[in-house]
């Protein structure tokens, strides 16, 4: 038995998120599997640093496995490749101790919001971004997002119903990067994140770029732990999971 360290790349838009579900679902976890027991001729459980949202993308997710094989890193990530589907590849395979564990080792993660504030539609922008028509306050949303940063209980910021011991996480940045009128990115790093976390900071703050609330009561907002208080959840299109820290 051996354990690998991967680095995976993929377009989120044809898949019902990470996890896999019922039979027939088009899952990451699922497609992967089926091509490391393909590959492999073994059957082993892959885990992933975060469990992605249908239609959510990633740069560089990473996944752990511990499968029986005789094939080494490099000739196990080419022979992974030679059987994923056009939207997911293997991007970097190593050896990991024993021991590696995807999610539980994980530091922190980043993720990057893509906004396309254009005064016309993109077509080349539309699967990767969200487009907001009227000009966004964009100094606004940088003030608005100052009060996220730190430790703090994220709750209005949380789907209804995620089964989470505790809703504390460290924000250790949220950058909104652009101008109005061109392509603005939110990029938001953490030790963890609740569901729907990102895409309703991404919503909230949208808000405030369109004046619909004041960048001073995001921090209001935060401390009352009151999901309804806070913006819609934008798209998931918009959202790519970066990288992840180990």
């Amino acid at each position: 038995m051996a354990t690998f360290r991967f680095a995976l790349e993929y377009d989120g838009a044809d898949f019902c998120g990470w996890q896999v579900q019922a039979e027939g679902t088009r899952t990451v976890q699922g497609t992967l599997e089926a091509a490391l027991q393909q590959v492999t001729g073994a059957t082993a459980r892959v885990t992933a640093a975060g469990r992605t949202d249908a239609g959510v993308h990633a740069e560089r997710q990473v996944a752990s496995v511990t499968v029986e094989t005789g094939l080494d890193p490099d000739r196990l990530g080419r022979a992974l490749n030679g059987v994923l589907p056009h939207d997911l590849t293997v991007v970097d395979c190593a050896a990991a101790p024993d021991a590696f564990h995807a999610r539980y080792g994980a530091r922190s993660k980043l993720y990057c919001y893509r906004i396309w504030n254009g005064a016309s539609a993109s077509p080349l922008r539309r699967a990767r971004c969200y487009r907001v028509a009227p000009p966004l306050d964009v100094e606004a949303m940088r003030k608005g997002a100052v009060s996220l940063l730190g430790t703090h209980d994220f709750t209005a910021f949380q789907a209804a119903g995620s089964p989470v011991r505790s809703s504390v996480r460290t924000l250790t940045r949220l950058d909104v990067e652009g101008s109005p009128r061109g392509e603005i990115g939110l990029w938001v790093e953490a030790n963890g994140f609740l569901r729907h976390m990102v895409r309703n900071l991404a919503g909230t703050l949208i808000e405030v770029g369109l004046g619909r609330r004041e960048a001073a009561s995001v921090a209001e907002l935060l401390k009352s732990r009151n999901r309804q208080r806070a913006g819609p959840t934008a798209p998931a299109r918009a959202l790519t999971l970066v990288r992840v820290d180990y």
